[in-house]
Parts: C-alpha cells; structure tokens; sequence
C-alpha cells in the first residue's frame, strides 16, 4: 500500500491525497460503505460501484465469521469473489461487535470469549485469531484487535483498556509479520488508537501507535454516545500525533458535519451505518437538506427526491414506499443517502484540491444541515 498527499488546504488539515492498494487506487478523502454480512443493506454492489461511486467497502470480520462462516469464505477464494466486489476493501477486527455484546463476552488478557448473538454458541477472539481470520476474508485493509470502550468511561478503566490494547496490537503485529495473503493480493495492518475522551490518555496512545510505524493507522473508540464537540478535541488530538504522512482512519463516524468537520482536522478515511440505516427509516440526507420522507408534508409533493441524485422518483412516491414497508422504498433511500455521503467527500476533496475548502466547508454545512 502507497499513500501520498497531494494537496493540503491552506486555512485547516484537510488534505487529498491517494491511496494505493493491490486492487485499486482510492481518492482521499473516502468514506466507506459498511456491508456488515458481505452487503450493503438495500443496494447491489453494481450499484455501489457504477451509480454510487463507491471506491472502498468495509466488511464485518465478527458477522462474516458467523454467517457464512470462514469454510464458506474460503472456498469461495476470499470475501471478494464471493460477493463479486474487485474494488479495495477493508475489514475491522471484531472487536467494536464483541464490544456492543455487553453481558454476553468476557474479556481477558488473552482475549475475549463472548457468545453469538444467532444461537448463543461460545467463540474465542484473540489479537493472533483475529488476524488469522482476516487473512482468510482477504481484505485489503485489516484492523487490529483492540477493546472499544464504552462513553462514559472510568479513567483508571480506559488506561487499563487502553494499555491492553496496545499489548494485544503487538501480538497482532507478531502475528501478521508471520502468515501471508491467501488470494495474492497484499494486505496492509492498521492499529488503532483507543483512550476514551481523555486528553492524556489518548496523546500516549496515538504516540504508541505512531511509534509501530505501520502504513496507515485508524482512530476508535470514538462516536459511542459522546458529544460531537468532544469527539473533534479528541479527533485533534490524535492528528496532531499520527504521522502526517499516513492515512488516518476514523472508525465509525458519522453525520455528513461530523464528516467535514473530521476531515478538516486531518482525517481521511470514514465509515458509518448511518446513510443506509437512516434510509430505511425514511430519513434522507439531500444535496438541499436534511428530509423525513415519512412526513406528511411530502404526500403530495411531485418533485424529485434530489435532482443530483434521485431525480427520476418524486418525494410522493418515496413516502409510499416507506409507508407501505416496500423494498423499494429502502433500496431508493439507501441508494439516495451513499450517493449523497460520496458526493460530499468528493466535493471536499475537489474543494481541498482547489484551494477553497474551508469556505466552501462553511457555505455547504449551512445548506446540508437545514431541516426541509
């Protein structure tokens, strides 16, 4: 993998950049899909690929280990060819869905044992499984194995976790150092930096995570329940640390503000079930705001749902679909909302390019945020 940087915006951190993976070259800033169980709820990955403009995907390396199960994955020849996606992908480790299990996993030293939400069958992860398993999906990018503390968080608990997770990244990268890519392409590590929302805490990890000098790194731990505002100073923090020169990853976020504001500070990378979930609930994200289609302001309203995206459905017609619980009613939404979250890092990155990014970060937040 190959990362350079080729514009950095005067007035913040924004930066575009490229990055170059063994199936295929990603513009920065990127936000990814997220197909939790080798889909990405609601549309097709033609869709993804030739009408959204997806670059990269996000796999769920907990989910894909359940159902189908790695025998499936395997012979299949990799996550890849069985979901027919040859764009790059990446896969987190488990550890954010070990996490969300709450009375149902046990976290140890060694690692974590926690039942499966399916049937209540008891699975073992560790840093070294955690990476074998991820071999054997075949990601372009992995992640390691790290614990996703909870907001709010004890400060004694997210030092303990934290210092924990940092043991656990060196197993992980003992473990990757020694095994090799099953379906030649080359994958590349991310460690992650974890801390909670204390300043200090999240300084030593991101100088931790620095110091194991891997390609790219990612930032978790983040948009668990905590206010926004305290999301950047800790997002700031980190960036202010990782090396400027690598991707950086920030996991699981979030809002299109939450977006630009991050990519201000200097992040790259994002994914975040929020479009598609918010789809199928009838709440759309438009290039003129913000939209509940369920509402019944819209029964009547012929118009487009976006002329940029979704111009040959009225707003009507949606609310329908939504209303009477109808498939289309998600795919169009869903496909509305990746559409829209693409568009909007590639405004950021042309705007990045083009010298004017913070104003037109300024002008487009007004217009996307407003309420219809």
């Amino acid at each position: 993998m190959k990362f350079s940087i080729k514009r950095t915006d005067n007035k913040t951190k924004a930066r575009a950049g490229l990055l170059q993976t063994g199936r295929g070259v990603i513009e920065t800033p990127i936000f990814m899909p997220v197909g939790t169980q080798g889909t990405v709820k609601g549309v097709t990955q033609q869709n993804l690929s030739d009408e959204i403009g997806a670059q990269i995907i996000l796999g769920n390396t907990y989910h894909i280990y359940l159902r189908p199960g790695l025998e499936v994955i395997t012979k299949a020849g990799g996550l890849h060819k069985f979901i027919s996606w040859d764009k790059p992908m990446l896969t987190d480790s488990g550890g954010y869905q070990v996490f969300s299990l709450g009375d149902i996993r046990k976290i140890s030293e060694d690692g974590v044992w926690f039942q499966s939400h399916i049937d209540g069958s008891k699975h073992f992860f560790s840093p070294e499984s955690a990476i074998d398993i991820q071999r054997k999906i075949g990601a372009d990018i992995i992640m390691a194995f790290d614990e996703c503390t909870p907001y709010p968080c004890e400060l004694d608990y997210a030092r303990k976790s934290m210092h924990m997770t940092h043991r656990w990244l060196e197993r992980c990268i003992k473990q990757y150092s020694e095994t090799a890519p099953l379906y030649g392409v080359e994958q590349t590590l991310f460690p992650i930096v974890q801390g909670s929302v204390y300043k200090d805490l999240r300084k030593e990890s991101a100088e931790f995570i620095a110091s194991q000098n891997q390609p790219g790194n990612a930032i978790g731990g983040l948009s668990v329940g905590e206010p926004a505002e305290m999301m950047y100073e800790m997002t700031e923090e980190v960036c202010n640390i990782l090396p400027a020169d690598k991707p950086r990853y920030l996991m699981g976020v979030g809002t299109p503000q939450n977006l630009l504001e991050c990519i201000a500070l200097g992040v790259d990378m994002f994914d975040c079930v929020m479009p598609t979930r918010n789809a199928r609930h009838g709440y759309l994200f438009t290039s003129q705001g913000i939209i509940n289609i369920k509402n019944e302001k819209w029964k009547n309203d012929f118009s487009p749902v976006d002329n940029l995206f979704t111009p040959h459905y009225s707003k009507a017609y949606l609310r329908h679909l939504i209303h009477c619980g109808e498939i289309l009613g998600a795919h169009i939404a869903s496909k509305q909302n990746l559409s829209f979250y693409l568009w909007l890092v590639k405004q950021a990155r042309k705007h990045i390019m083009d010298g004017d990014f913070d104003n037109w970060k300024t002008n487009i937040l007004k217009q996307i945020t407003e309420r219809l």
